[in-house]
């Protein structure tokens, strides 16, 4: 078994080596293996690098977050709010039919917002820094109701075309 494995190998060698040293088209294999060789090697160099970018971002982050707990100056008002604000922008659907008032840290939620957001939105609320208390008002909206388009500006009315 062990020759026979041999004599494979020694035949797959000669078959590599005649397909790359063809006088003919060797010299356009060649080329073409060290291009693709070449082209592995920068893409695994481009991901290592955007890796470890990563990860010292994400380094940063923990050190300046950590940084920022630990020194623990207190938040003004005007400033909680605004962090509220953010953070309702990323946890329910429509942050602006919900009102917020700040008071010495305590937060009041008043308004209207999903089922599922009700569960999640005072929770998170208070992981927020500075945060004290959270006192949620908000009501339950239907799932089912109709999403009004948020602009600025009103629907402009629709005039009919006149034929030519």
């Amino acid at each position: 078994m062990n020759s026979m494995l041999r004599l494979a190998a020694t035949f797959a060698a000669g078959a590599a080596a005649m397909y790359y040293l063809d006088p003919v088209a060797g010299r356009r294999r060649r080329a073409l293996a060290r291009d693709r060789t070449t082209a592995a090697c920068h893409d695994a160099e481009h991901y290592a690098r955007g890796k470890l970018r990563r990860a010292a971002d994400r380094a940063q982050g923990v050190v300046a977050e950590t940084r920022s707990r630990v020194a623990a100056q207190p938040v003004d008002d005007s400033r909680l709010h605004e962090r509220v604000r953010a953070k309702l922008g990323h946890l329910v659907e429509r942050p602006a039919a919900i009102d917020v008032a700040v008071e010495d840290g305590n937060v009041v939620l008043a308004g209207e917002a999903l089922e599922e957001e009700l569960q999640a939105l005072p929770a998170a609320v208070s992981r927020l820094q500075g945060v004290a208390s959270v006192e949620s008002r908000l009501t339950a909206r239907p799932a089912h109701e109709v999403r009004q388009p948020q602009s600025a500006s009103p629907p402009s009315e629709a005039t009919p075309q006149q034929p030519h």
